[in-house]
């Protein structure tokens, strides 16, 4: 059997215990499975005859020294520092504690290359109409960014992915699925659009509308004081991702050889190689790879994450739905290699009781939640029904 089917068979695998092992970690989140425990019988022990004494040392005398206090453990981290919420790597906690950015990028072809896509921490790729993809990326540390872009539209099943990192959310304009999301008072977005637009915004001259609409760090900081956003986490909020510790590094040891990946999504036909050099996968599309034009260079990830929704067809102009609530699979890329998994809701310990301010939890087959690599994440949401024409090799 060659090493595509057996890939094949592994990953088609998956679909069918995902169920049962969904079921086992709801149930598991949600019930209380500890039993008293009960005391152990003990023998009844033979009488023994009194130990013979012994001389001991006289007790020390008291140092003068003060007592030392007991070492904390080294966490990697420097005063002031905390884990990123977004890549696990150690930031100030003045940037650690901020809401991110999520922000929609223009994926077509007119728009490329993209400014600024290598400084996100997070980036997401859905498709929308006409079988066109678009990004979204989350910043952490952008204060010195003044081109961020460009900027596109909303879809409703973005919303519910920002939701997830807390995130202020960046967009101009939107589709009318999401306008009553979008006007959610859970909900803080910077709209193009908007009143907020022209302080948000600007447009080039390189580019033809609408691909030439853009933001940077100024803008955004005068329209987040302009809507009065919470720049802040809220209180409870504890990410998303179970990142690793610093001093070690996740190889999926038990999973497949893959350092080839596609999604198949078909206008841009994007594809993820590992470089083994890096320990990193390098991400293409349309036939060569996807630059970041504030850098010129190709943009890298550690960790990448094919993630299987349900969706529908909303209408005759092809918008669609995706399902990000429910569950469904998962296949984890790191270190060239892959383990499959599923995904569900944290809704357990959703903010406010609220089931869309919850993150979406990764977890083995066996309901363990999965640790990932620290470092940049890219997550391609593919429609669960085309499972079968993604390809993945060594």
């Amino acid at each position: 059997m060659d090493s595509i089917k057996k890939i094949r068979i592994w990953t088609y695998s998956v679909i069918g215990v995902f169920f049962a092992a969904a079921l086992v970690i709801i149930i598991s989140a949600y019930a209380d499975t500890s039993e008293p425990v009960q005391p152990n019988p003990v023998a009844e022990a033979e009488p023994t005859q009194a130990p013979t004494p012994v001389p001991t040392k006289e007790p020390e005398k008291p140092s003068d020294e003060p007592d030392k206090e007991p070492e904390e453990p080294d966490d990697g981290l420097a005063e002031g520092q905390m884990r990123s919420y977004l890549s696990g790597l150690p930031v100030d906690q003045e940037i650690g504690t901020k809401r991110p950015i999520a922000i929609m990028l223009n994926n077509l072809k007119a728009a490329q290359p993209m400014c600024s896509i290598s400084r996100a921490d997070v980036v997401y790729e859905y498709v929308v109409e006409g079988a066109i993809t678009r990004l979204m990326a989350l910043f952490e540390n952008y204060e010195d960014l003044d081109k961020i872009g460009s900027v596109r539209s909303c879809r409703e099943y973005f919303v519910y992915t920002m939701l997830e990192f807390d995130a202020i959310y960046c967009h101009y304009g939107q589709a009318a699925y999401a306008v009553d999301l979008l006007n959610s008072d859970y909900v803080d977005n910077l709209n193009g659009l908007g009143k907020e637009g022209d302080v948000v915004y600007y447009r080039t001259t390189d580019r033809k509308a609408p691909h030439n609409a853009y933001t940077s760090a100024a803008g955004i900081d005068a329209g987040i004081e302009m809507m009065g956003y919470r720049r802040n986490h809220y209180e409870d909020y504890n990410g998303k991702f179970k990142f690793c510790d610093l001093d070690k590094t996740v190889t999926n040891d038990s999973g497949m050889k893959i350092t080839y990946m596609a999604p198949n999504y078909k206008i841009n036909k994007p594809w993820f190689e590992y470089d083994e050099e890096k320990e990193k996968y390098g991400r293409f599309q349309y036939d060569g790879p996807q630059i970041d034009e504030l850098t010129g260079e190709q943009i890298f990830f550690d960790n990448v994450i094919f993630q299987y929704n349900k969706w529908a067809q909303l209408d005759e102009k092809d918008y669609l739905a995706f399902d990000c609530h429910s569950g469904g699979v998962i296949q984890y890329f790191t270190h060239g290699k892959m383990v499959p998994g599923i995904w569900l809701r944290d809704v357990k310990n959703a903010h406010n009781g609220n089931p869309d301010m919850c993150p979406i939890r990764y977890y083995d087959l066996d309901g363990n939640e999965l640790e990932i690599n620290n470092g940049k994440t890219f997550i391609c949401v593919i429609q669960d029904t085309d499972i079968q024409n993604v390809t993945i090799r060594e």
